[in-house]
């Protein structure tokens, strides 16, 4: 078992230092590390190399983190990927409890696990995201066996965050890598694409630290929304009989997404993409909820803010 660890780097100078060191402080070893430099213009090139010639270091033009983890998986030799990105941290015995798992289920093509969230300065924010998400009890109770329907629990909420993950190489071949035409979620369509075929698992166990500050993708709302919807589209098409096989609707999958990005315009005032939203939800499945939001999207805002006042006295009076 060789395994290769890949680094995405964009202007990750202050910060690489650190994910590079826990790599290399790893109980287990880890064969090689992959840093992709996804066009920064600060010193991160200068930082890298001080820290190791063996370090694999290719620079590419921006083209985005899945773009740098696809050529970072590209240029691999090991069998297994395992990705970190350059200002998270591992802890140390993350590879070791991971090979564990896998020794004790062969079987398994994914391994992923619990993370800490920190902010800047290395201070805490969240012991445990998966305690947080009131998700940390079910896995304890899996102890790394494969989750069962791992795809319905998937699509309910993303509980593999992309830096604990320990995956077969060729599966992600298989499944075609990270799709980069979509920004936000594509770590959850490729982990969905995954579970549909192969056994996975996610351990109750701490092997991320994940900085938290302004920088992180996440924070964009609309845009995450908006990829959303062309997530759980994608995950429909590949993985349709599936959802089914495990209770999922697909359909209602993409109905609740389009309703997401609805309620979210209809919140920020937009509502002709509101509108549009809510009939696309229609056209995918029918809810009265979505067709209440439809036609409330053509009210008069002053209706609106009325019946809104009208309902925060209600709630306040009961």
């Amino acid at each position: 078992m060789k395994i290769s660890a890949v680094i995405p780097a964009y202007n990750s100078a202050k910060f690489i230092r650190a994910a590079i060191n826990s790599i290399q402080a790893q109980t287990s070893k880890v064969d090689e590390i992959i840093v992709v430099d996804d066009g920064s213009t600060d010193d991160t090139e200068q930082v890298v190399k001080e820290i190791s010639s063996a370090i694999i270091y290719h620079r590419q033009s921006n083209q985005g983190p899945s773009a740098a983890r696809n050529k970072g998986i590209e240029l691999a030799n090991g069998d297994w990927i395992a990705f970190l990105d350059a200002d998270d941290q591992w802890t140390t015995d993350k590879i070791a409890k991971q090979i564990q798992t896998l020794q004790a289920n062969p079987e398994l093509h994914l391994i992923a696990g619990d993370m800490t969230e920190i902010d800047n300065d290395d201070h805490l924010i969240t012991q445990s995201v998966l305690a947080k998400h009131q998700m940390l009890e079910n896995f304890q109770h899996l102890a790394g066996k494969p989750i069962p329907n791992a795809l319905a629990a998937l699509v309910k909420k993303n509980f593999i965050p992309t830096g604990t993950v320990l995956v077969k190489r060729q599966t992600l071949l298989e499944a075609g890598m990270f799709n980069a035409e979509i920004r936000f979620g594509e770590d959850l369509e490729l982990w969905a694409k995954i579970a549909t075929h192969h056994p996975i698992t996610c351990l109750p166990d701490i092997l991320m630290f994940r900085r938290q500050h302004g920088n992180n993708a996440t924070q964009a709302n609309e845009r995450i929304l908006i990829d959303l919807v062309k997530v759980m589209d994608s995950i429909r098409c590949y993985a349709k009989q599936q959802l089914v096989e495990q209770s999922v609707n697909p359909d209602q999958l993409v109905a609740e997404a389009y309703w997401t990005l609805g309620y979210w315009h209809f919140n920020f005032g937009k509502r002709r993409e509101a509108a549009q939203a809510f009939a696309a939800s229609l056209n995918q499945k029918f809810t009265l909820n979505s067709l209440v939001f439809f036609l409330s999207s053509f009210l008069p805002n002053t209706l609106i803010s009325t019946i809104r006042a009208i309902k925060q006295q209600l709630a306040k009076s009961l």
